[in-house]
């Protein structure tokens, strides 16, 4: 593969350090006052109620709802594991398959919103390009701990 300034595989990590600032990104602009009082899951909750389809809104009533407090403080959380893992390249395979699946649900859940649906769609493209082009190989600490050889 003949690329320009860096090699396919730096390329790979610079994408995927660029994906691991976006959910850090994610974790930083939340108000975090708002957000672990139940805010971030108002809010949510609000989108869930009106879906255009009901496992949606189901699925939402039945894990989501009962636990607002719990349920953000496990997304934002998990924004900011996803950021770090991706940033420094630990454990990150798991990273890339969960951010896939946190974009997903983000995804369908925001089905109405073009904005929401480009962030999310590229982002789990990234995600996708990053597992299989194996991106933890170049400036990582998996490939510097021998991890996922």
């Amino acid at each position: 593969m003949d690329t320009i300034w860096l090699s396919g595989a730096e390329w790979l990590a610079v994408l995927r350090i660029g994906l691991g600032l976006w959910w850090l990104e994610s974790w930083r602009h939340k108000d975090k006052k708002t957000w672990f009082r139940g805010g971030g899951i108002g809010w949510a909750a609000g989108i869930a109620e009106k879906h255009r389809w009901g496992a949606v809104r189901s699925g939402f009533a039945a894990v989501v709802s009962p636990r607002p407090r719990l349920m953000a403080y496990v997304v934002a959380y998990a924004e900011l594991a996803l950021g770090l893992g991706l940033v420094l390249g630990l454990l990150t395979p798991a990273a890339l398959v969960g951010g896939l699946v946190l974009n997903a649900l983000y995804f369908t859940l925001m089905i109405h919103d073009w904005a929401e649906q480009g962030q999310n769609s590229m982002m789990a493209l990234i995600s996708v390009t990053g597992f299989f082009g194996m991106s933890w190989q170049t400036w990582s600490l998996d490939s510097a701990l021998g991890w996922f050889a």
